[in-house]
């Protein structure tokens, strides 16, 4: 299977009606450009728990070195979920500026 780059695909290479002809492959569209909201985390209340990995739908939050989880904005739609489930309230969604 061939990927385009990221620079390449976006959201609006998405054929109509929501046909998904393979799993994952949402992986290949940059999604975060139609959200109107987005994810901003203050890490320092954060323990590092994983509820907003767990209940992302969109699998877009990577774990990093230090244990922290960040939203990978270029997939991130802005459902706001993780912001919900976070036990913490270490989330926050704020407005998009486009």
């Amino acid at each position: 299977m061939v990927f385009k780059s990221e620079a390449e695909v976006t959201w609006k290479d998405l054929k109509p009606g929501c046909v998904v002809t393979e799993p994952g492959s949402a992986a290949q569209y940059a999604t975060g450009g139609w959200r109107s909201q987005k994810p901003v985390s203050d890490y320092s209340k954060c323990i590092k728990c994983g509820m907003c990995y767990i209940y992302c739908p969109e699998g877009c939050i990577e774990q990093q070195e230090d244990g922290l989880f960040v939203a990978n904005l270029y997939y991130c739609k802005g459902c706001g979920l993780c912001a919900q489930e976070c036990p913490k309230d270490v989330i926050t969604m704020v407005e998009e500026e486009h």
